[in-house]
């Protein structure tokens, strides 16, 4: 049987940290930025952790395992 090939798109967005969970970028921070408070805009930064109802889909389109 042929090896899985991931989907390109979700390696892209999801990382899997050292753990074995996954984090995503977060919404809202790539423009229109002059609007929204400088406070808004510094919680908007940085990774947050994937749902655990998306765990499995999202495991599933990287072809790993991961901990949910």
């Amino acid at each position: 049987m042929p090896k899985m090939k991931t989907r390109r798109s979700a390696a892209k967005r999801f990382t899997k940290t050292g753990g074995g969970k996954l984090k995503r970028s977060g919404a809202y921070h790539r423009h229109l930025l002059a609007h929204k408070s400088a406070k808004r805009r510094r919680r908007m930064l940085g990774k947050r952790g994937v749902d655990r109802t998306n765990v499995a889909e999202i495991a599933r389109m990287l072809g790993t395992s991961v901990k949910s």
